[in-house]
């Protein structure tokens, strides 16, 4: 394979689409996986080195977390963040409770997946968040296929559904304080049109790196709400388990590791997955 300099290296994205190598994204996803500048120097060299024309993200991911792994597992970890919610499952429901978990940290009040009365017909909101002034009624599209993208047919009949909601909970008297808001949550990215749509008409919109600074990364990262599918300790059946009994977060887990006994682990892998725990959420 003939190797170029690597900001003329055309790479293949999950979507299809084909982008010029970009150094800085490689170095800003390392810093906030928590690399210092030594290790983040090491890791973009190396990959520099080693491009070639027509490789996929997807390699490069691996080769990066690879690399970063060697040097720290807590780091190698969180730099997973965007792949580990690819392994929540084909339903969506733990994607569902992940977001209705970011809600709880800010005081709200959480339902997940409950069916409503609205004007004309029922309706079943995958996430309503709810505090003293505020409702939010919240349509999660869960991904998983990271080339995915939220067209335009999402916000518009997400608006639809919401619009007809709200003028039902209007007339109900303990609504009456409550001011409503709609919005659509993905675990993948809005196609340009649905986010102009969306801004036009009110509808908020959470994606994997939108509102730019402000993206579901960036949420999960600070907030440090991470998927249990993360953790490096368990085999995919067992991260299926332990979904399987309500157990999305990471901080879940840590609180209710007697939902472990079951799969019969020894004391020192059971050592083990509290230490990779509390590295994680920084206990």
């Amino acid at each position: 394979m003939t190797k170029h300099k690597s900001s003329n290296i055309l790479i293949n994205k999950a979507s299809g689409e084909q982008e010029f190598f970009d150094v800085a994204k490689l170095r800003n996803s390392l810093s906030r996986a928590g690399a210092d500048d030594f290790v983040v120097k090491d890791i973009t060299e190396n990959i520099q080195a080693w491009l070639y024309e027509g490789v996929s993200t997807k390699k490069i991911y691996e080769r990066a977390f690879t690399l970063l792994r060697r040097q720290s597992q807590r780091n190698a970890t969180l730099y997973k963040l965007k792949r580990s919610l690819f392994e929540l499952g084909p339903s969506g429901y733990p994607f569902e409770h992940l977001i209705g978990e970011i809600y709880r940290r800010r005081g709200f009040s959480v339902e997940v997946g409950v069916v409503v009365q609205g004007h004309c017909i029922t309706h079943e909101m995958d996430v309503i968040a709810t505090n003293t002034s505020e409702q939010i009624l919240l349509e999660c599209k869960y991904g998983i296929d990271q080339g995915k993208t939220i067209s335009i047919q999402v916000p518009l009949y997400v608006r639809s559904r919401i619009e007809d909601i709200v003028a039902e909970r209007k007339q109900i008297p303990q609504y009456k304080d409550l001011t409503f808001n709609g919005g659509v949550v993905t675990n993948t990215r809005f196609s340009a049109d649905s986010i102009e749509y969306s801004k036009c008409y009110g509808l908020s919109l959470l994606g994997w790196d939108y509102p730019t600074g402000n993206g579901l990364k960036e949420i999960l990262e600070r907030e440090r709400i991470f998927p249990v599918t993360i953790l490096s300790n368990f085999t995919s059946k067992q991260k299926n388990f332990i979904i399987d009994q309500g157990i999305v977060t990471c901080l879940q887990l840590y609180n209710d590791l007697k939902v472990l006994d079951s799969l019969m682990f020894s004391p020192n892998k059971i050592k083990s997955i509290r230490e990779e725990l509390e590295a994680i959420l920084e206990l």
